[in-house]
């Protein structure tokens, strides 16, 4: 099965060290009940402090709210450090962080959900309110971290907010500044919200074709 997160090995009493770094979607997560529960099995197989270095362009919102939730029920401290690049769903698992870090190269970015969908009027229209749900939701992690005002970061959502370190730290989104040696640091900020999309419908369409199957998986989870 393929994860885009591993553990480093870290020495006796050294807090555990979490990577992660791609897409937060591969295949084995739209199965829905084999990664999540592999992912949670390796967060509690272990316990003290946390270091999670993260560094993706987001993915799907469902597993990220997944990984966000296990992240804040994890009964020690976790210390998030951006690295290259958490946007996206990337960015709601980074609000998990006891204490969030960003490397003075790092960028964060924030938009409006996004989704791949077919079907009649009637279907169309519930998709649209399925989305402004997964907006709120989405907004609530934020608010927690930030104590931004709801409408704020709505606003920054619809307008596709990039944020270097500085700006992260003076709007809440992050603790400070991460000056130590990051694993590893993002060499091409050319992400875009439309580049995710596509690179989500090409795993949805080599793993279920022809068209119509698509169709039908899409339609079970939008159910």
């Amino acid at each position: 099965m393929t994860v885009f997160w591993n553990w480093k090995k870290t020495k006796n009493k050294a807090p555990r060290e979490l990577v992660m770094d791609g897409v937060i979607a591969e295949d084995s997560w739209l199965d829905d009940d084999v990664t999540p529960q592999r992912f949670k099995e390796e967060l509690q197989a272990d316990e003290g402090p946390l270091i999670l270095w993260l560094n993706s362009p987001g993915g799907d919102c469902i597993a990220a709210s997944q990984i966000y939730t296990m992240l804040m029920d994890y009964p020690d401290e976790v210390i998030v450090r951006i690295d290259g690049l958490a946007a996206s769903a990337a960015s709601v698992i980074a609000m998990a962080g006891t204490t969030v870090e960003m490397a003075p190269t790092s960028l964060m970015m924030i938009h409006n959900p996004l989704t791949v969908a077919m079907g009649n009027r009637e279907e169309m229209s519930q998709v649209v309110v399925m989305l402004d749900e997964v907006k709120e939701s989405i907004i609530n992690a934020y608010e927690i971290k930030t104590g931004l005002s709801r409408e704020a970061l709505s606003d920054m959502m619809d307008s596709e907010t990039w944020m270097n370190a500085h700006k992260a730290v003076e709007l809440g989104f992050c603790d400070r500044l991460f000056e130590g040696n990051p694993s590893e640091v993002v060499s091409n900020y050319t992400f875009s919200a439309k580049q995710s999309a596509h690179e989500f419908v090409a795993k949805l369409e080599a793993k279920y074709t022809p068209i119509e199957t698509l169709y039908d998986r899409l339609n079970q989870l939008n159910q």
